[in-house]
């Protein structure tokens, strides 16, 4: 199975609401879908989100990436010789993690088809079935505890709350979600490198006073701050989990060896795809670090590529993927079958995808 070609297209999918953070509003996944043709016949499919504000990259600078740089390593190349495709892939071009990614996980479906095997009994076949919370946007009070209960009946029993715009009513959005929410359903809080060190210490003490019982805390202080994270989780006991701050191998090993946080969250726009991924997962197991699997805003594409990775490894114990779950449609046939916060695996080779329409 030889790589005869690489295609990029667009894929624009309208969301239910607009998505909120500290960071950025968005009111559609718009991202870029890639095709791998091989002489077989066979097709892998992957997909680059555009996060400026977090990898740097836009839909123009994706496509430049892997038309000009990345497909012209890889053409040609026997799907057989993985570790070669890999080493190409991270070295034509620095940095470009999300376009690294979308042909990184199309070459996972190509080779789990060859194997004719699910991708997540490729990586682990841990389980194949797991669960994911929802995200409540940053948004006025009243509005995102009417969220977190729509979310609740929905039949989602993790949140995951947007914060780090407002430290009072950031304290107030809590508090209030878990009062309409009960105390059954778990609260995790995303604040999104919205406070400083100091800062986020009092409110998650005052979190933690008010005994609210929030799982973790995700990116409390600015991605570069790792002195920062690292005073806030020495002087808390909620579990601190880095996600920006986390791209590389060595960001993760870094943050593991100095204890600057508690947990780790992956996410393939970030890591550059599953190679690398599984590489970050082997170091957590090494010292005991659980993981997350996460997600920018993506469809069901690399939603479902990652899934297979949270699927297949013991280590990763969080789910974050409801990308799909915010989407208006979803164009995707076949793959993962996204049912409220259930995620369930393919049996199908590869990731299992059947038909990807862009639209």
């Amino acid at each position: 199975m030889i790589i005869k070609n690489i295609e990029v297209s667009e894929i624009l999918v309208p969301l239910v609401t607009p998505f909120k953070t500290a960071l950025r509003t968005i009111n559609a996944v718009n991202d870029i879908v890639v095709k791998i043709i091989t002489d077989t016949g066979e097709i892998g499919y992957g997909e680059a989100s555009p996060t400026a504000a977090i990898t740097g990259e836009t839909k123009e600078s994706i496509k430049s990436a892997v038309l000009n740089y990345i497909k012209p390593s890889v053409i040609g190349m026997e799907i057989d010789n993985f570790e070669g495709l890999m080493e190409r892939i991270n070295s034509c071009i620095l940095k470009n993690t999300s376009a690294k990614a979308a042909v990184d996980m199309a070459i996972y479906d190509l080779y789990a088809k060859k194997l004719n095997s699910p991708l997540y009994k490729i990586l682990g076949g841990y389980r194949n079935e797991i669960t994911t919370d929802i995200t409540i946007s940053l948004n006025e009070i009243d509005q995102m505890v009417q969220d977190s209960i729509k979310a609740v009946n929905g039949g989602f029993n993790i949140l995951k709350i947007k914060v780090g715009k407002d430290s009072q009513k950031d304290i107030e959005r809590v508090s209030e979600i878990r009062k309409a929410v009960g105390k059954n359903i778990i609260l995790r809080v995303d604040a999104n490198q919205g406070w400083t060190s100091k800062l986020a210490v009092k409110i998650i003490n005052t979190l933690e006073d008010k005994d609210l019982k929030i799982q973790l805390v995700e990116q409390p202080v600015k991605y570069w701050d790792i002195e920062g994270m690292k005073y806030v989780t020495q002087n808390t006991y909620t579990k601190i989990l880095a996600d920006e701050s986390v791209f590389s191998v060595q960001d993760a090993f870094k943050i593991i060896i100095e204890r600057a946080a508690d947990l780790i969250n992956i996410k393939l726009m970030k890591t550059g795809g599953i190679f690398n991924a599984l590489k970050i997962c082997n170091i957590a197991e090494v010292y005991g670090i659980e993981c997350m699997i996460g997600c920018m805003l993506e469809s069901k594409i690399s939603a479902s590529a990652a899934a297979n990775l949270g699927a297949a490894k013991k280590i990763i114990t969080m789910i974050d993927l409801d990308g799909p779950a915010l989407c208006k449609i979803d164009s995707i046939s076949g793959g993962p079958v996204f049912k409220g916060s259930s995620i369930k695996m393919s049996e199908k080779t590869g990731i299992g995808f059947e038909e990807i329409v862009e639209i």
